[in-house]
């Protein structure tokens, strides 16, 4: 198996832990490594070139966004920027924060810090299919409760959370910190009209370079530094600023945001592809998430009678990249906490693979995939029975 699986063409459908970079946006970021290369907090012209050429990406991304350009901090990604967020909004004195049990762990883990630190952490629980109950979220309100996090878009699931209808139900009453990075680039984001005080994002979930992303914070709003020895970004996020990176997230954004509906309309199509092939070829399998809110970039099933580990290692040595969850979880062996907080059984949790998807698939690519998932999971029932 592992001879043959070096010469069968790899199928990548791990597309929520990263993208491949689009060569549109390695052109527009070359120049700025290569020839406009200066520091933009210098004052000489290479400096001053660099600096038009950053705040333009800034006000690129502000403008997609939906934002401010003074409310666009660049940071190297979407964790950086959930701790930048959450720990600066917690401010200095514990409180009552709210959040959901579905959050990436950038999230979860700055939030579990909080609560070992003298925080009152309240669950906002989710239903069966992992939309977080809005008709509870007012019960957990309190004059104590100074800070809100929950996601836009659920990495696991695709599930598309509410944020605009917890915001208004908040109304003002604590900050409210929105991870975006699966949203970004797949739906529209706009920044005002969600309400939240901070949102983050990262270029790499959406074909931009990695080591890149946005800390978008509304204006009226104090974040401390949580590190310090540059003036950059108002203070916030000192160091030299990034120039081409910054660029190429901005190039990607407005790339994607150019084709959104085309693309999105093509990859349900896709999904529709390998989950009607998986369900023809390979049943029982169970979806775990929503029918209708939620992304088609992000599909979790399950096999029941497989062992998610060995579906993953066979799958890999079958050309297949996938996976079990999120990718800054992926080392862990315990159970996604996002299907336990959904309620999903025993047998269904411990077969749950992630499969997600990009425009840059082709419908044959999809249906191949599907062919060599299903015979994995055939293959290991089959051996589980004997």
């Amino acid at each position: 198996m592992q001879t043959a699986s070096r010469h069968m063409k790899e199928i990548y459908l791990d597309n929520n832990a990263t993208t491949p970079v689009l060569p549109a946006v390695w052109e527009a970021m070359r120049p700025f490594l290569s020839q406009t290369y200066g520091n933009p907090a210098s004052a000489h012209w290479a400096g001053r070139r660099a600096r038009q050429a950053l705040e333009d990406a800034r006000e690129q991304t502000a403008s997609l966004l939906g934002a401010y350009p003074d409310e666009v901090v660049f940071t190297s990604g979407a964790t950086e920027a959930n701790n930048l967020a959450i720990f600066g909004l917690a401010g200095a004195t514990p409180g009552e924060l709210i959040t959901s049990p579905i959050e990436h762990p950038s999230v979860a883990e700055p939030v579990q810090q909080l609560g070992d630190s003298g925080w009152t952490v309240k669950r906002l629980p989710v239903c069966r299919v992992g939309i977080v109950q809005v008709d509870v979220f007012s019960s957990l309100l309190t004059p104590e409760t100074r800070l809100v996090c929950v996601m836009l878009v659920n990495n696991e699931t695709g599930a598309l959370q509410p944020i605009a209808a917890l915001a208004r139900l908040l109304d003002g009453r604590a900050t409210f910190q929105c991870d975006a990075a699966q949203a970004a680039g797949k739906i529209r984001v706009q920044f005002h009209e969600l309400g939240v005080t901070t949102l983050s994002l990262s270029a790499h979930k959406f074909h931009g370079p990695k080591g890149v992303g946005v800390l978008l914070v509304r204006r009226g709003t104090r974040l401390p530094a949580r590190s310090w020895g540059g003036h950059q970004q108002a203070g916030l996020r000192p160091g030299t600023e990034p120039v081409a990176l910054a660029i190429g997230l901005a190039a990607a954004l407005n790339l994607a945001q150019r084709s959104q509906e085309t693309h999105y309309a093509y990859v349900s199509r896709l999904r529709d592809l390998f989950l009607s092939r998986l369900s023809t070829e390979a049943g029982p399998v169970v979806v775990n998430g929503p029918a209708q809110e939620s992304v088609p970039h992000t599909l979790n099933v399950s096999f029941p009678g497989c062992r998610a580990d060995a579906l993953l290692m066979n799958l890999d040595l079958a050309g297949v990249a996938c996976s079990t969850g999120s990718a800054c979880s992926s080392g862990s062996l315990l159970p996604s906490p996002v299907l336990q907080a959904m309620g999903v059984p025993a047998e269904v949790l411990g077969s749950a693979m992630r499969f997600s998807f990009s425009p840059l698939l082709s419908e044959e690519e999809i249906l191949e995939a599907a062919q060599r998932v299903a015979a994995t999971a055939r293959r290991l029932r089959a051996t589980r029975e004997e």
